[in-house]
């Protein structure tokens, strides 16, 4: 299983030598408020606008993927979304026939190799999805992601995706946002880009960038937004518990505290706390409470993750996917959790209650800092009350 949780709960790429140096010379500060305002109707429309479809009037979509290890909340909300509506013709991508690994955990079947997506749409896609990748700057992705934006695809990343986007040169001369923990990574190898704050995705020219994780649900029901118009998304966000998808964003909300620092260290310490979750994967599982629990918990630096499923292969998940689990059965699982299908885009909220509850609030706020999340103690009592 690749990059179970990353140093501090980022993706993959983040983990590194030196890193915990870097948490136990942290000093204590102070963490804004989310911001409480929203943004003005005519600064959504104007987005909205810039991610309409730029060739079909039914557009194809391609979420692309690395076969190797591609961030597995990024990819199953976004894919969920997506595919929940129906607005577009979605395809899995990658380049090679290859299952798909997700870091923390779980496998899918590829769809359509780059090649095989090439045939079938010669002229190109009309948006390529691209969700964090490890590592980011694959030479195959690169090269097909260039060609896409030549035949005027646009390309959107989901929070570390903006890594690959810079590594394709996308994001030079162009304003973009990404994770908190890697804007300044961005910064210093692309000077030219510029870093919008206090926005959860921004679209600038053909390229749509977003902040970490959970911005990935807001981004993609303001692409349907774009497709399929405002009561389509309006319908859509209902469904899903969706209670407002425009750009609203507090950057200085997220930042590592002394808190943070000695919450994951603590957590990785404590050894005897440690135990073992598992997630059923089944027939019908909702891919995106199904990525919102995986990174959840795998975040938390005090269990083994293990999802659990049927025996023997695939299963097919509520929107079609071929997932597999990390094992058949919950053998070795001190507790099993089971996704919930209503209303999945809340499951963070009840997961981060329910983390505060098993473990402690400071985990909590750390899962919800690592995934980009603006959440408080005061919304877990509300959820658990």
């Amino acid at each position: 299983m690749r990059g179970r949780t990353p140093i501090i709960g980022l993706e993959a790429a983040s983990l590194a030598a030196g890193c915990l140096p870097v948490l136990l010379a942290a000093r204590n500060e102070p963490i804004a408020s989310p911001a409480r305002h929203g943004i003005s109707p005519a600064e959504h429309q104007q987005t909205i606008e810039a991610l309409k479809p730029p060739k079909r009037q039914r557009p194809a979509i391609a979420i692309l993927a690395l076969n190797e290890g591609t961030e597995v909340c990024d990819f199953l909300s976004a894919y969920g979304v997506l595919a929940e509506s129906g607005v577009a013709d979605l395809t899995v991508v990658a380049d090679r026939t290859d299952p798909i690994l997700f870091y923390p955990s779980i496998r899918i079947e590829t769809q359509a190799t780059t090649a095989q997506f090439d045939a079938r749409y010669p002229e190109g896609a009309d948006y390529v999805v691209v969700p964090a990748m490890e590592p980011h700057d694959d030479p195959a992705i690169i090269a097909w992601i260039k060609v896409q934006h030549g035949k005027g695809a646009e390309i959107v990343s989901i929070c570390n995706g903006a890594l690959t986007l810079a590594a394709a040169g996308l994001l030079d001369g162009r304003r973009a946002t990404g994770h908190w923990y890697s804007i300044k990574q961005l910064q210093a190898k692309h000077q030219t880009m510029e870093w919008v704050r206090d926005r959860r995705y921004v679209v600038d020219r053909g390229v749509a960038t977003s902040t970490g994780i959970t911005a990935s649900i807001p981004l993609m029901i303001a692409l349907v937004e774009a497709i399929g118009g405002r009561a389509a998304a309006d319908e859509l966000a209902a469904r899903l518990g969706v209670a407002n998808w425009d750009a609203r964003h507090s950057s200085a909300a997220f930042r590592l505290t002394f808190e943070h620092r000695w919450t994951f260290i603590r957590n990785k310490l404590t050894f005897w706390r440690h135990e073992a979750i598992g997630i059923n994967v089944d027939d019908d599982v909702d891919e995106i409470a199904l990525g919102l629990m995986v990174d959840a918990y795998a975040r938390t630096e005090l269990n083994k993750l293990i999802t659990v499923g049927a025996a023997g292969g695939f299963v097919q998940s509520r929107r079609g996917l071929r997932l597999r689990s990390d094992a058949p059965a919950a053998a070795g699982a001190d507790t099993v959790l089971q996704p919930q299908k209503d209303e999945p885009a809340r499951t963070l909220d009840r997961e981060l209650a329910r983390i505060a509850s098993r473990y402690d609030t400071p985990t909590a706020a750390f899962v919800a800092l690592t995934m980009e999340y603006p959440w408080s103690e005061q919304q877990a009592r509300r959820v658990q009350n």
